[in-house]
């Protein structure tokens, strides 16, 4: 390393909040370390919502927060998706009532934004296919550093390579006979049908693991060129055949970034587990859930460094399905062990007369130590907690309905 035109030795160090350069000359190493204690201090929370996106920042280690102006203000915001790989780059899936769906895309830190000069349309417009929205973002791992991957409504699975500046579509996902079944036989969900969660393998690109509603768990081991069904003890219990190949409603998937093997969902029937290193089926896990409160819901948040824990935010899933805080007494549930048993965690939420809805992006983590995480409601409140969700506090009131929430 040079630095002020000298030649320095250093070593490769291990904090907190990142690796860095420990370098051999004190003082120099002393400031930055500095500089990494003033780094690991800053959170931002990227938040889409049904008027516009918001950035929500913490410049003192999560003890205060400042909200910054509207972005795209009147848009709406499926999906505000910062690029992990390049904090420079971020994409917003967005929609007008006037001018349609679209993509947005920052270079430089989300200061300026420019829409994407080729958004995604279908090329396949047999059966009068027209994307309705956008609904989810996906950036690919290290090895692609440019490329990202959208989900739409109708299904439909886009490829960009330039950081969301053009978009293609994958056609071989639509026309595998496979997702074919699901396009031709499913009937999606209220908003439409949706293509969603999608995960690339951190140690694979050419591995894809997606969601569709309906439509359960698909994957693809050759970059999207073809397709299988991943569902089985999978229950679809508004269907005639109640464990069918293809036919589920996923509300969220996840893999674990250490582990892609392992996988969960929390399913509209309930929260599920996977690991392909075993088999290639799911274990009901929510079932360990205390009966009156039952697993279903929208978001899960997965620990970053334990391929066991996991939390999910229960909804009321009575009659006509209210999507709401059982009871009207939100919390969170929290299991360390891979699902075998869980823990309630409410402490700060409201004790009575809450009625949260979370949606299916709208739960986030920050990576620290220890784990900050973060859930947004419907009624425009973001709230958080800092000793992975022992305690709970709401950090922003009064923003429009929030669909997505990502943190820097």
């Amino acid at each position: 390393m040079v630095f002020d035109g000298n030649l320095l030795e250093y070593d490769i160090c291990d904090k907190n909040c990142f690796s860095y350069l420990c370098l051999k000359d004190s003082k120099i190493n002393e400031f930055l370390l500095l500089l990494s204690l003033i780094m690991c201090m800053v959170v931002r929370i990227a938040i889409g919502t049904k008027k516009g996106a918001f950035v929500l920042e913490s410049h003192d280690n999560r003890n205060s927060w400042q909200l910054q102006d509207p972005i795209l203000f009147g848009h709406v915001v499926y999906h505000f998706k910062p690029d992990n790989r390049n904090s420079e780059i971020a994409l917003i899936a967005t929609k007008t009532g006037h001018l349609g769906p679209t993509i947005f895309y920052s270079d430089d830190g989300c200061k300026t934004w420019k829409e994407s000069a080729k958004p995604p349309k279908f090329s396949i417009t047999d059966n009068n296919r027209v994307v309705d929205f956008v609904f989810w973002l996906s950036s690919s791992n290290q090895v692609e550093p440019s490329t990202w991957y959208a989900g739409t409504s109708p299904y439909g699975l886009f490829k960009s390579e330039d950081n969301g500046r053009t978009w293609d579509e994958v056609e071989s996902f639509y026309k595998d006979p496979l997702i074919n079944m699901i396009i031709n036989n499913c009937f999606g969900t209220p908003i439409g049908k949706l293509t969603h969660s999608i995960n690339i393998n951190p140690q694979d690109p050419s591995i894809i693991t997606l969601a569709m509603s309906t439509g359960g768990v698909v994957r693809s081991t050759n970059f999207g060129k073809s397709w299988e069904y991943l569902n089985k003890k999978v229950l679809a219990e508004f269907l005639p055949d109640q464990y069918p190949e293809y036919g589920q409603c996923v509300h969220n998937l996840q893999i674990h970034p250490i582990n892609p093997n392992i996988m969960y969902q929390q399913n509209h029937c309930g929260v599920y587990r996977l690991n392909l290193e075993e088999n290639d089926e799911w274990i009901r896990i929510g079932e360990n859930m205390p009966l009156d409160i039952g697993d279903s819901g929208f978001p899960l948040i997965i620990h970053p460094r334990d391929v066991d824990q996991i939390w999910v935010v229960p909804m009321d899933s009575t009659d006509v399905w209210p999507r709401t805080s059982v009871n009207g007494k939100p919390a969170l549930y929290t299991t360390g062990d891979g699902g075998k048993s869980w823990v309630r965690q409410d402490s700060g939420f409201p004790e009575q007369n809450a009625w949260f809805t979370v949606m299916r992006q709208a739960t986030a983590h920050d990576g620290r130590d220890p784990l900050g995480l973060y859930i947004g409601t419907k009624s425009g409140e973001i709230w958080a907690s800092f000793n992975q969700g022992e305690s709970w506090q709401c950090i922003q009131k009064n923003l429009p309905e929030i669909y997505s929430l990502e943190v820097v």
